[in-house]
């Protein structure tokens, strides 16, 4: 059972107080558009080091520091290229993170010891204003990871959260219940620290937006010696086995496209109309078969490029856990 403070109804003196837990060294779990994050104080070295003991992730891991504005990515970060500028106007507030050199303010416990920070504006109202009460009272940036616990699938809404890392959290920090997440997987992460832009993690921005936007050209980087959030082998699993494109057997979960039919004996989790849709749906998904208590899962991966991209990436990683 979860001790914290779980905000159903987010109003202006709502996300007030919950700065200021912030700035009081608590934890807040909040909405954004890609996924909840679970997020502290990015100058509070003892709040972030909580994030780290909540998720049970590793201290080398880096955190992504979000802010509510792209201007104040120069408060985190140095020798920010053009086209990093281009792309912040242009795709924030949005599903998208830039790696950058690190200023002064940026510290190793959010960095992970790299000399790179990961910054981002999220396009979800609560965690706007959120941001924006904390300016008010003199915060800088909340440092945020998905609200799971380390390699589990990320939450898509305040619920998944609380059962999640509910029995985690203190008495003095809480969940805000901003709705379902509107894009359903975590940001396209682009190194910006060399001439051209480079894909980390795949996302809802993709390589066809970013070459639109800066006329360069994009690579989408497999490995990095840049550690960023999602990047690892095995991650994004839930605690049944993810098996993909194969026959699925009576008493499998099946998440595939709505034109695809689903065989005999199956238990359908989901059947997304697009591939926006595949992505929204996914990790809830994902958690219904957990919650049914199924051992396999079978998923028919969305084909083409764009956001069907980041689904295969965190199906491939989903399934590499034995």
């Amino acid at each position: 059972m979860s001790a914290s403070q779980f905000v159903s109804v987010c109003t202006i003196d709502a996300l007030a107080r919950a700065a200021k837990q912030l700035k009081d060294g608590n934890l807040i779990a909040f909405p954004t558009e890609t996924v909840y994050g679970l997020g502290a104080d990015a100058e509070n070295e003892s709040a972030v080091s909580r994030i780290y003991k909540v998720k049970g992730r590793p201290q080398d891991h880096p955190l992504i520091v979000h802010v509510g504005d792209w201007q104040l990515m120069g408060e985190w970060s140095s020798d920010i290229p053009d086209y990093a500028i281009d792309l912040a106007r242009s795709f924030w507030p949005g599903p998208m993170t830039l790696i950058l050199k690190r200023s002064e303010l940026a510290k190793d416990f959010v960095t992970g010891n790299q000399d790179t920070v990961g910054i981002r504006v999220p396009n979800q109202t609560l965690a706007l204003q959120l941001l924006t009460e904390f300016s008010k009272i003199g915060g800088k940036g909340i440092a945020a990871p998905s609200a799971n616990r380390f390699g589990q699938v990320s939450p898509t809404t305040a619920e998944a959260v609380r059962e999640e890392i509910g029995a985690y959290l203190d008495a003095n920090d809480s969940i805000l219940d901003g709705g379902p997440c509107a894009v359903g997987v975590e940001s396209t992460i682009i190194d910006c620290t060399g001439p051209n832009p480079r894909i980390l993690r795949p996302g809802a921005i993709t390589v066809e937006d970013i070459k639109g936007v800066t006329g360069l050209d994009v690579e989408v980087v497999e490995r990095s010696d840049i550690r960023v959030s999602g990047s690892l082998e095995n991650h994004y699993a839930p605690e049944a086995q993810v098996l993909l494109d194969v026959t699925p057997q009576p008493g499998d979960g099946f998440i595939a496209l709505a034109d695809i039919p689903t065989p005999e004996g199956v238990i359908r989790l989901a059947e997304p109309k697009s591939n926006e849709s595949f992505a929204h749906l996914l990790y809830a998904a994902l958690r219904d078969g957990d919650a049914k208590g199924l051992n396999r899962i079978v998923v028919v991966q969305p084909t083409g490029v764009g956001i069907a991209l980041a689904i295969r990436d965190r199906l491939k990683r989903a399934a590499a856990r034995l």
